[in-house]
């Protein structure tokens, strides 16, 4: 656990002995998904629908007033399919066409004509109706889409779990677009609330499921002529352009960061040689862009580069807002007619800084022994098949993490037994079967991940069941994931005001394992007998699952085994659970992770070598895709009020995350 404040390490809360029911001296963190607190302060992990599931009635768009077009009309650039025998009209070749590999859901099918709203079977979220803050719906937004996409790669092939299906990203958008999923579907001129400047997206479809760029392949989004029916937006003459996107696809085009030269759309063989290949025509985007310098409407502008990682290979990186001052047409290099449009970006926003887009894998290749502030080369001591450095650049002499001993995995505190392996799958090599394998059954009958960026977790769980010592599959099966211990770059380094913190220097995908939480197992009745009342982490699956304390349940199935009845204690029917994970004296890198009210990773109970609830393995997985350099945090799940000094008062420490919705409290 990272330190929650300002002070040593060692010591990080500075906590009194709390009066809690067991009586030992600290509230245990538990996942957010297993605290007793009111939903409405609950962060969402991707797997919670029924919250999206009541709009009020008076939504921003009504039935006859139709929402955004624009999204639709793209996504009918995948694939503008009214029937499986029918190519509908605008459409792309009918080669060009996706097929349906991942079952009974097509693509979903839209026309291209955009003064027709009123099919639309289109909505969204109402920008102020779930009570979080933009920043927070936007993050909870892009999980819904990554959630879907996994799924969608899960389908491609059930019989294989490491093929994915053709375009998973497109047809989770599909999926948004049916579910009423997508954050903003109407389009809007200027900034949309939670999207700041420099924020980045990691695929087309990303930008897409909020609402922010609505093409997956076309640079310009815009605003049909539709809109000018809606009485918001009387008086002006559409098409508008809202966004445009450069990524390089265009020869013409001229990237100076404050001003640019943009080419207009059409023409291009985008999908082939990049080059031009026919003249372009003033109409649709080309005539949104013309539109939007003659009324004086600023236009989003969003940077596409090339990126190793990620679902697309590219990362968006949003610039803000420029105004369109001129436009002309012109013989591009190629010799066809292209229309050009110079933009100025517009003065009194963020700093624009470009190069975050061009972080990579080999940004930071330099020896470690080079890093500013190096303090350990390795906190693991080896024990890691990756160095963990850590650094100081805060201290005065700089000072390293001390006085506890690194351990990668879980250790048995004296007087516990441990239970005997369970019984284990027939698969040889790898899991592959869903239907046959044992293993999966337990887990509803299908895999929890996908073999995508060496294994990702589909959405969190109760409890993720991996095969174990008596399976017949090896190490490389994809229901072992999270035992294929750390694989990306880590850092421990000093902050100003939370202590210890750990980031990564690579890309983490969603659903990706970053470690295990390690240290000592024991009984939490024998807390009082240990030294350090810091980094407890309470096992309580069972309790989760079984909704005991308030707690509230994941995403479940009927086949998931449960404990003996007869076996029930009066020890776990209360809403303490019985065992923990100590990480004081014993742990590895995950103690040093610190909380955050919004946090990027979540918590997963993981059983593998035995199948007892009470004794789960601690797993972090990433719960957005995390850009390099970002710190890494989670949820501590303490609740509110819920500390007790010996003076028998309540016990209150502030939290310094500094997030949207920070709750200015860790308990």
């Amino acid at each position: 656990m990272g330190d929650a404040g300002n002070v040593s390490s060692g010591s990080h809360h500075g906590l009194d002995k709390s009066k809690s029911p067991r009586g030992h001296s600290l509230p245990n963190r538990v996942s957010p998904r297993l605290q007793n607190i009111p939903i409405k302060e609950r962060p969402y992990y991707g797997n919670e629908r029924k919250r999206l599931s009541d709009h009020p009635k008076d939504d921003v768009v009504t039935k006859n007033a139709k929402v955004d077009h624009v999204i639709q009309e793209d996504l009918s650039n995948v694939a503008r399919v009214e029937r499986k025998d029918k190519v509908g009209k605008g459409c792309l070749a009918a080669s060009d066409i996706l097929p349906s590999e991942c079952g009974e859901r097509e693509i979903i099918v839209l026309s291209d004509d955009d003064d027709d709203l009123d099919s639309t079977p289109f909505g969204g979220i109402p920008a102020d109706s779930t009570g979080k803050s933009p920043t927070a719906r936007v993050k909870e937004t892009l999980r819904k889409f990554n959630t879907h996409y996994l799924q969608f790669v899960q389908k491609g092939n059930p019989s294989d779990p490491v093929k994915g299906c053709t375009r998973p990203d497109l047809k989770a958008i599909s999926e948004m677009l049916q579910r009423k999923e997508i954050l903003y579907p109407q389009k809007k001129f200027g900034d949309l609330p939670g999207i700041n400047v420099g924020h980045q997206f990691f695929s087309r479809a990303e930008m897409m499921a909020v609402g922010f760029h609505g093409h997956w392949l076309n640079g310009i989004d815009y605003m049909g002529k539709a809109y000018g029916k809606l009485e918001d937006y009387k008086g002006y003459t559409f098409p508008l352009a809202v966004a445009i996107v450069m990524s390089g696809q265009y020869e013409d085009d001229v990237d100076n960061s404050n001003e640019i030269v943009y080419t207009g759309q059409g023409g291009n063989d985008l999908l082939n040689s990049k080059r031009q290949i026919k003249d372009q025509v003033l109409c649709r985007g080309n005539l949104a862009l013309k539109n939007n310098m003659e009324q004086r409407v600023a236009v989003r502008v969003v940077r596409g580069h090339d990126y190793a990682n990620g679902q697309s290979r590219r990362v968006y990186t949003y610039c803000g807002l420029y105004m369109v001052e001129n436009y002309w047409s012109e013989k591009g290099v190629s010799g066809f007619i292209i229309f050009k449009y110079r933009l100025r970006r517009m003065e009194r926003q963020p700093k624009l800084e470009i190069d975050k887009v061009h972080f990579s894998r080999g940004r930071v290749c330099k020896a470690s022994s080079e890093l500013p502030g190096l303090v350990c080369m390795d906190i693991s001591n080896g024990q890691e098949a990756i160095c963990i450095p850590a650094t100081n650049l805060i201290d005065d002499p700089p000072t390293a993490p001390t006085g506890f001993e690194y351990t990668r995995f879980i250790q048995v505190a004296k007087g516990l037994t441990i239970p005997s392996s369970a019984q284990g799958c027939n698969c040889k090599g790898k899991c592959t079967n869903s239907k046959t394998c044992s293993c999966a059954k337990l887990n509803g009958s299908d895999f929890p991940y996908v073999e995508q960026d060496g294994g990702r977790l589909i959405e969190p769980k109760d409890v993720v069941f991996e095969c174990g010592p008596a399976c017949g599959c090896g190490p490389n099966c994809v229901n072992r994931t999270s035992q294929r211990g750390i694989k990306y770059r880590l850092e421990v380094y000093r902050t100003e005001d939370k202590g210890w913190a750990v980031r990564s220097w690579d890309f983490i995908p969603s659903g990706a394992p970053v470690c295990e939480y390690a240290g000592v197992l024991r009984k939490n009745t024998d807390l009082e007998n240990v030294s350090g009342n810091d980094y407890i982490f309470d096992i309580d699956c069972w309790h989760t699952m079984n909704g005991i304390g308030g707690r509230e349940k994941r995403q479940g199935d009927e086949s998931v085994p449960t404990i003996d009845v007869e076996k029930i204690d009066d020890k776990m029917l209360e809403s303490d659970s019985e065992f923990c994970i100590h990480a004081c004296s014993h742990g590895n890198v995950a103690r040093f992770i610190n909380h955050s009210c919004e946090p990027n990773l979540f918590v997963q109970c993981v059983l593998s070598s035995h199948h007892d609830m009470r004794l789960a393995r601690v797993i972090l997985f990433a719960a957005d895709p995390i850009p390099p350099f970002q710190e890494l945090t989670y949820d501590y799940g303490y609740a509110l009020d819920s500390v007790i000094g010996p003076d028998g008062k309540l016990k209150q420490m502030p939290c310094y995350c500094g997030t949207a919705d920070c709750r200015k409290r860790m308990y």
